[in-house]
C-alpha cells in the first residue's frame, strides 16, 4: 500500500462541500447579504486604522494576499533539497488557522477515524499533540527521539508503521520542543521517501521555531515547507507566534499539496482568521516592513542565547545544555550537590524563581530523557541578566 491522498482522507471529509459564505460572491457595493450591522462597530471613538478594518463586516474567508506573502517569504530561502523541476509553493498550498493548535486538530479530524486510527509522535515533544489526540479519540503511539542527539529514529518509525497500518499521522517537531534541536533535514527526506512507498499516511513537521536556526550550520536547509509539492505525504506547520512576536494574534500556517489544502480549507470555519489578525499579519510578512524587523529580532535573540548559555555554564550547579541551539530557548540541566541531574532541585529552583523572585521558567524534568531540565526562554538583555542574578542567588540554597 503506497501513499494515496484520496483514500487517506476520511470519507465524510472527502465528500464535504465547503460552506459558501456571503463574501465568496461579492465584496463591494451596498452589502445587505450577510446580516451585518451596517452602522459600524459599537465603539464611542474609532481610529482611522480601526475604521479601515471595517470591523462590522465579516473578515475575508480566503486571505489570498497573506498566504501569497508567506509563500514568497519561504520560497526566497535557498534549499538544496528542492528539486529544480518542482514548482514553488503558492497560496493554494496554504491553509491558515487560529494558531498551530487548530492546524494540529484539523489534520487529526481530516484523516483519523475516532476510535480506530492512530497518531505517532517522537518524545520528548510538544504536549498539545496528546491533548488533540485524546479529544478526537485517536490513540497515540511513540517512537522516542535518539539520545543524546534528539534526532528521529527512521528505522524504528518505519518498523512501527509496517507493524500497525492504523497509524495515519506522524508529528515531528523541528526544531523540537523542549529539545531546541533541529531534526536533520536529510532524515526527514529519507523518511518521506521510504514511507510513501508502503504507508498511506502524512508526515507532519511542526516548524514553530524554524527561524531561529542557523542556516549556515551543517545539515540545515531552512524550512522544509518548500518541499510539499515534491513530497505529497509531507505537511508542514508554522506560526507567527515565535519569530514574528505575534502570539497574541493567533495565526498558524499549514503547508501542504494543493489537493490536501483544498480539503483543509473546506473543513475550516469560514471566518476563522479575524480582520485584526489578518491586517497585522499582512504587515508583518511584507519584505519592506515586518520581515526586516523579525529578522532583526531573531539576530538579537541568537546573540542573547549564546551570551546566556556562556554565562550559565559558569554557575556551580548548572549542568550542560542537553538540547540544541535552534530555538529561542535553552534546555538546561540542574545538578544536585553530587553533580547529578536532579528533578528535585530543578523543581525547587523553578518554584522559588517564580514565587519568590518573579522570574518564570519551565520545569521539563518529567519529559523523556530530560531529567533535571529547565526550559529557559531567551529574554531581553536585561531580563536575562536578572535571570542569571536570581539563579546565582537561589540555586546554592537548594542543593
Amino acid at each position: 500500500m503506497s501513499f494515496n491522498l484520496e483514500t487517506l482522507i476520511r470519507p465524510n471529509i472527502r465528500t464535504l462541500e465547503p460552506y459558501r459564505c456571503a463574501r465568496d460572491d461579492f465584496k463591494e457595493g451596498i452589502l445587505l447579504d450577510a446580516n451585518e450591522n451596517t452602522h459600524g462597530p459599537a465603539l464611542s471613538n474609532i481610529s482611522s486604522w480601526e475604521l479601515a478594518l471595517e470591523l462590522n463586516r465579516y473578515p475575508d474567508p480566503h486571505q489570498l494576499e497573506l498566504k501569497q506573502q508567506i509563500a514568497n517569504f519561504r520560497n526566497s530561502a535557498p534549499n538544496q533539497l528542492v528539486e529544480s523541476s518542482t514548482r514553488k509553493i503558492d497560496a493554494d498550498n496554504l491553509c491558515l488557522g487560529v494558531g498551530s493548535d487548530e492546524s494540529i486538530d484539523m489534520l487529526l479530524r481530516c484523516v483519523c477515524t475516532p476510535g480506530k486510527d492512530k497518531l505517532l509522535v517522537c518524545p520528548p515533544t510538544y504536549g498539545m499533540y496528546l491533548i488533540c489526540a485524546t479529544v478526537n479519540d485517536v490513540e497515540m503511539v511513540t517512537v522516542p527521539l535518539t539520545t543524546p542527539d534528539f534526532q528521529i529514529d527512521v528505522e524504528a518509525i518505519l518498523a512501527k508503521l509496517s507493524a500497525d497500518p492504523s497509524i495515519k499521522l506522524i508529528y515531528i517537531t523541528s526544531p523540537g520542543n523542549p529539545t531546541a534541536k533541529l531534526i536533520d533535514c536529510k532524515l526527514i527526506v529519507d523518511l518521506l521517501k521510504r514511507a510513501q512507498e508502503s504507508w498511506n499516511g502524512l508526515v507532519v513537521v511542526d516548524e514553530a521555531y524554524i527561524d531561529f536556526v542557523d542556516p549556515t550550520a551543517p545539515n540545515t536547509s531552512q524550512s522544509v515547507s518548500t518541499l510539499v509539492n515534491q513530497f505529497p505525504n509531507l505537511v508542514v506547520l508554522q506560526t507567527l507566534s515565535k519569530s514574528f512576536g505575534l502570539a497574541g494574534v493567533r495565526l498558524g500556517i499549514t503547508f501542504a499539496t494543493a489537493g490536501l489544502s483544498r480539503f483543509l480549507n473546506a473543513m475550516k470555519y469560514p471566518y476563522n482568521i479575524l480582520s485584526l489578525t489578518s491586517a497585522v499579519a499582512v504587515r508583518s510578512t511584507q519584505a519592506e516592513d515586518g520581515l526586516k524587523v523579525m529578522q532583526g529580532y531573531v539576530k538579537k535573540i541568537k546573540n542573547e542565547r549564546a551570551r546566556l548559555l556562556e554565562t550559565l555554564s559558569k554557575i556551580d550547579g548548572i549542568g550542560k545544555n542537553i538540547g540544541g541551539l535552534d530555538a529561542n530557548f535553552l534546555l538546561i540541566q540542574i545538578l544536585d550537590s553530587t553533580g547529578t541531574p536532579s528533578n528535585e532541585v530543578a523543581a525547587k529552583l523553578y518554584n522559588t524563581l517564580a514565587v519568590e523572585n518573579g522570574v518564570v521558567v519551565r520545569f521539563r524534568g518529567k519529559e523523556l530523557n530530560c531529567t533535571g531540565a529547565l526550559r529557559l526562554s531567551i529574554g531581553t538583555e536585561e531580563e536575562n541578566a536578572t535571570l542569571v542574578e536570581k539563579i546565582t542567588l537561589v540555586l546554592p540554597t537548594l542543593r
